[in-house]
């Protein structure tokens, strides 16, 4: 009988650490970014979050851009776009755990 081989295909999952940015005191007047991760329904959920942040606390607006795919990062326009456009993003992905 000739040796079998076994080989085990997954990996361990690697920590990643995230930075968060500080919050702003009040979200009156303030200008949302939402980005949209291409999963079913996110979009629909994004934007009650921003028809809740603009009604309930103030927040002037939304720009609401979606990503390429879910498993890539934002594309850089994306970003170049929302640091001159909004004040606050909101980005939904599998794993958020701090809101």
């Amino acid at each position: 009988m000739k040796n079998l081989q076994v080989f085990n295909p997954t990996t361990e999952a690697k920590e990643k650490k995230i930075t968060y940015v500080l919050r702003p005191d009040s979200l009156r007047n303030a200008r949302i970014g939402l980005v949209e991760n291409t999963k079913l329904n996110s979009d629909k959920v994004l934007l009650k979050i921003a028809n809740i942040l603009e009604q309930e606390y103030g927040a002037q607006g939304h720009t609401i851009r979606r990503k390429q795919a879910s498993s890539v990062p934002v594309q850089e326009e994306i970003i170049t776009e929302y640091k001159t456009k909004c004040d606050v993003v909101i980005a939904w992905y599998r794993g958020l755990r701090r809101m």
